[in-house]
């Protein structure tokens, strides 16, 4: 029997207090024709075999990885998954459908989110990591607000290089907080040039914002620009591509100030697009300015090893003026998939499958260029596994004729923005084969 808290006498009293007679008062304002009037034309219910028939249906008309060999990138990769990180995150114990709200009263839970901070902290090369957030793109806001509450200063620069999604992201945050954006193009090389940045910083300069390998996948000339930010006194914050770690210097060797990532490539499915994995890492003298949570290794009154949350920054725990953040959870699920892989893969692993990506995908962009009415877009500038192309064909042709041979061809940046005409970006993981790439090629080739 359903619980209804309110009675026939409460509803009265709560319309006579507002000041109208009945229920349809307060739907006066809506047009009579966009109301719902009559049954709700529901099809007749369904048994569980027959729903579950219906739904897979309906899934068959998706077309997914498993069927198509994928070269695209733009943020989700195609990338090999473990079955061991299927399992271990299946377990009752830890799988979940959101995340642990009451991390604290797990020791196993709390041990997964210590060991995936540890890994983190190690891969990049920093002092700490948080617990995770929810994607990189709300890392990357977050970071920068956490910036502006280090030092003060109200502009933050912005490399246009950036992922798009991100930029827009921190657009959204930094509405409303005072915070103003210097955005810098990037010149043609596909990357943004050290000396406009040396334009434009400032002392009003609180961090400047870096993504390598960017968008395009190129590699920014992060020695220059880091001189060139400490020596203003800002706060250097880099998004980086963490498989890329395996053979590239990482965030802590360019003194990063905070340095966050998309950790979707590491162990976790593309899911037409989530739930993601932001990594969050900064230098130890920042952790009280972190946003979420931040799990330690203790000892009980016995000497016994354990685990407890130290910190989290919470508006619900401090007072609202002085929250750095409004991020209370983390993507536990996703980041114990994380832990799991990088357990898997460990160092060596992590250096092969970076090796792997780094190699094929050059591989492919070489051949690709030879071909005529094909180019790469930057061919000046070094890239990880990722690279933009330029074609005479028409983009769409190139795509539909590749889907057609059972191809995801790469991503049309000219959804992306109008002065982008006849680019496509292309991604590379360990997965490909060079027999999948050739093939590729002879496609392209035959327009």
């Amino acid at each position: 029997m359903p619980y209804i808290p309110n009675t026939d006498e409460d509803r009265k009293e709560m319309l006579k207090r507002i000041g109208v007679d009945s229920f349809e008062e307060l739907l006066s304002e809506i047009p009579k024709e966009l109301r719902m009037n009559g049954e709700y034309n529901l099809k007749k219910a369904l048994s569980e075999y027959e729903t579950g028939k219906e739904l897979e249906a309906i899934a068959s008309k998706n077309k997914t990885t498993n069927e198509y060999t994928s070269f695209l990138g733009a943020g989700v990769y195609d990338h090999f998954i473990p079955s061991v990180v299927n399992a271990i995150a299946g377990r009752s114990e830890f799988y979940t459908a959101y995340t642990p709200y009451q991390a604290e009263v797990s020791q196993g839970t709390l041990q997964a989110i210590f060991e995936f901070q540890s890994m983190i902290c190690e891969l990049f090369e920093m002092d700490v990591s948080n617990a995770s957030m929810y994607d990189a793109a709300t890392a990357l806001a977050e970071a920068a607000h956490m910036a502006a509450s280090i030092n003060g200063r109200n502009e933050i620069v912005l490399f246009d290089t950036i992922h798009p999604h991100y930029q827009k992201t921190v657009n959204t945050y930094t509405q409303g907080i005072a915070l103003n954006i210097r955005k810098l193009v990037s010149s043609q090389k596909g990357i943004v040039d050290p000396s406009e940045l040396e334009r434009v910083i400032s002392d009003t300069t609180s961090c400047v914002l870096v993504q390598s390998p960017n968008y395009f996948g190129n590699l920014e000339e992060l020695g220059e620009i880091e001189k060139i930010v400490h020596e203003r006194d800002c706060l250097l914050i880099l998004c980086v591509h963490p498989l890329s770690l395996g053979i590239m210097k990482p965030p802590g060797e360019y003194n990063a100030d905070i340095a966050v990532a998309e950790g979707q490539s590491l162990g976790i499915p593309q899911c037409y697009g989530g739930p993601m994995l932001g990594l969050f890492t900064a230098k130890k003298e920042y952790i009280r300015r972190m946003p979420g949570r931040i799990i330690a290794e203790t000892e009980d009154i016995d000497g016994k090893r354990g685990f407890v949350m130290t910190l989290q920054t919470r508006e619900q725990h401090i007072r609202r003026d002085k929250a750095t953040s409004n991020i209370c959870t983390n993507e536990g699920l996703c980041a114990l998939r994380a832990a799991v892989y990088l357990s898997l893969l460990g160092k060596a692993g992590i250096q092969e499958v970076s090796g792997l990506m780094y190699n094929k995908g050059h591989y492919l962009a070489q051949e690709i260029n030879k071909l005529n009415g094909y180019s790469l877009a930057f061919p000046e500038t070094q890239f990880f596994n990722e690279f933009v192309i330029k074609t005479e064909h028409p983009v769409r042709n190139v795509l539909s004729k590749a889907e057609e041979e059972g191809m995801f061809g790469g991503f049309n940046l000219e959804e992306m923005r109008d002065d982008w005409k006849g680019y496509i970006l292309i991604a590379v993981t360990e997965k490909r084969t060079k027999k999948e790439m050739d093939r590729f090629i002879s496609v392209l080739k035959a327009l």
